[in-house]
């Protein structure tokens, strides 16, 4: 199997996302293969409202930070947010806690993996987020405050500049 993938991943959207969605009652959309062919990877992460995942460690706990896509995560903001010296997590130390996700598609719910979640208040105007829902060709369109209501996550400004 791709190293791309966790050790049990199967393809298909978790299943404790989905029950996390069904057991709040909030309006959700499925979006099935979201990269268009005929567009760039690039293209894509950068349209409004999508989001992208990071796994940060901060001594001996991680942290998933949440930043809308095609931006950078600012780790010296991030450090003052938390209190503590940060680093991004390899791939290698982290795709163990997502064994029913691809990486790179690691949906922002922290909450579901045991994880702490932060997002950048520059989604608090959000009125739909987007984001891949554990596999590279599923995603899920769900409004911001549904998000935030099932989520809790914390919220600061960690942003850097955007990805070129």
């Amino acid at each position: 199997m791709s190293s791309q993938f966790g050790s049990s991943y199967s393809r298909q959207i978790p299943e404790r996302l989905i029950k996390c969605l069904n057991k709040n009652g909030v309006r959700y959309e499925i979006v099935h293969e979201p990269l268009d062919p005929s567009a760039s990877t690039r293209q894509f992460l950068s349209n409004p409202g999508f989001i992208e995942t990071a796994v940060v460690r901060s001594k001996k706990q991680r942290l998933l930070a949440v930043a809308p896509a095609g931006h950078r995560i600012d780790l010296k903001k991030f450090a003052r947010l938390v209190g503590e010296p940060v680093r991004f997590e390899t791939e290698d130390e982290f795709k163990w806690l997502f064994p029913d996700c691809a990486l790179g598609a690691i949906p922002p719910f922290g909450n579901l993996y045991g994880l702490a979640t932060w997002v950048d208040e520059s989604l608090a105007n959000a009125g739909h987020i987007v984001f891949f829902a554990g596999t590279l060709i599923d995603a899920v369109r769900l409004a911001y405050s549904a998000y935030v209501e099932i989520v809790r996550p914390n919220t600061g400004t960690f942003l850097g500049q955007r990805t070129p």
